[in-house]
């Protein structure tokens, strides 16, 4: 488990529309339907009178937290930047990883998916009051999160996939350098698994998890006609028990050790990509490898694993977190002073992933992971475990070099990774007249 420390209903109800359906039942069938069709256009009609357009939809004016009334943690995290937010963004309470395969039927209608992926990304993390379209017609929000739109910590980090860059859109030639599709290492569980690759992801984070699905269902309703979803995989932040990083369903802190996401030049050495370098388009400058990986935690077999072995598979001590040969979470383990790991064993999970050598230095990751309960498999098994996420510069000389490691690792008996996929998280948006993704079409 790479870095997982340190690296409408169809029952039998009566019919909805029976009114409709019954002639008898409320007057002249065929008069519903024609009083139906002109409050239709008269619909379409407002849409165009009252709002702006874009890939056929209205655009609210955003309004800042401090303005905007109903529930959320208050919090906006900018939009605009060179970086997407949710990369170097410290993980909310909630998240959503969100797999899409791409329909639009050319060129210039993937161009104008991307612009209104931008739109509505830039107006769900700002916040404001949906556009009123008037009684006839449909809501133009859900409304799930209440009549304003909330910002609430809301990211949105979109990747794009090796498959976007097949023969349909003519961006071969604009493929980043190390975006392939993610291999089944061994100690993996993915030869039937539904929940792999896809042409598109979008990570999806806030403070609340009904501001995840809210923003979830508008980017669907507004990205339908070139987008269709093929796996989605929910997750959840648990509380600092009783401080410091994350327990995962193993019971142990997950994320101590990541890079200094506040110095410029690790994030420039570890997560960001530059255009130009190694082999990299220029429109990729800014941008960072994402993986994703969903790892089943099979917490049956682990409950019956005595403390002291489940502490030597990791290297740390469960209750604090603090590495075998400390006392707390952030000491660091000093591998030269145990080189026979009588402290810590040679294959414990922390000492493979993040050897701490000047050779590996260079292949430490930036993990930005979630729990995940998806209740009962077929067998009586509770189905739980980890959403690995992580950032890197260069999926080969980081993520692979770490996962390659813990190949076969005792934790291999407790874990089974059943999907995933590499994407490419896009360079960020930088102003209000950018757009996800412009570089592939300058």
């Amino acid at each position: 488990m790479t870095g997982m420390d340190d690296a409408p209903d169809a029952g039998t109800g009566s019919c909805p529309f029976a009114e409709l359906a019954d002639p008898d039942a409320h007057g002249d069938f065929r008069h519903a339907l024609r009083r139906r069709s002109f409050l239709r256009g008269a619909a379409v009609g407002a849409v165009g009178a009252a709002a702006v357009t874009a890939g056929g939809f209205g655009v609210a004016q955003a309004v800042s937290s401090s303005g905007s009334s109903g529930t959320g943690s208050g919090r906006t995290i900018g939009f605009h930047g060179a970086h997407q937010a949710g990369i170097l963004t410290p993980p909310q309470l909630a998240g959503t990883f969100v797999s899409f395969n791409v329909i639009a039927a050319d060129r210039p209608a993937l161009q104008q998916m991307f612009r209104t992926l931008t739109q509505r990304a830039r107006f769900l993390t700002a916040g404001g009051t949906p556009v009123d379209l008037g009684v006839a017609s449909p809501p133009s929000d859900s409304s799930t999160i209440g009549p304003v739109v909330v910002p609430d910590g809301l990211t949105i980090t979109v990747g794009v996939g090796a498959s976007l860059f097949d023969g349909r859109y003519g961006l071969a030639a604009r493929k980043p350098a190390k975006l392939a599709p993610m291999p089944a290492f061994p100690n993996d569980n993915m030869v039937d698994s539904t929940e792999m690759h896809g042409d598109l992801s979008i990570q999806i984070c806030a403070d609340n998890r009904d501001t995840v699905m809210h923003a979830l269902r508008d980017i669907a309703k507004h990205t339908r006609q070139w987008l269709q979803p093929n796996w989605k995989a929910d997750g959840f932040q648990s509380p600092s028990r009783p401080t410091g990083a994350q327990r995962n369903q193993l019971g142990f802190k997950d994320g101590i050790a990541n890079p200094d996401v506040d110095s410029a030049a690790e994030t420039a050495a570890l997560i960001w990509t530059h255009g130009g370098a190694n082999g990299e388009p220029g429109w990729t400058e800014g941008g960072s490898y994402q993986v994703i990986r969903i790892i089943r935690m099979l917490v049956e077999f682990w409950d019956r694993v005595s403390l002291t072995e489940q502490e030597n598979m990791f290297g740390r001590r469960r209750d604090s977190g603090a590495p075998l040969s400390g006392g707390k979470e952030t000491d660091i383990p000093l591998y030269a002073n145990d080189p026979d790991g009588k402290i810590i064993p040679l294959d414990a999970h922390i000492r493979l992933a993040n050897p701490r050598t000047a050779k590996t230095d260079r292949q430490r990751i930036l993990r930005r992971g979630y729990n995940y309960d998806r209740g009962v498999d077929a067998n009586g098994n509770l189905d739980v475990g980890l959403l690995f996420a992580c950032y890197n510069q260069d999926v080969v000389r980081q993520f692979e070099a770490v996962q390659t490691r813990l190949i076969d690792e005792p934790l291999v008996d407790y874990i089974s990774p059943t999907g995933g996929g590499y994407f490419f998280a896009l360079p960020g948006v930088k102003d209000a007249s950018d757009y996800y993704a412009s570089g592939l079409f300058a």
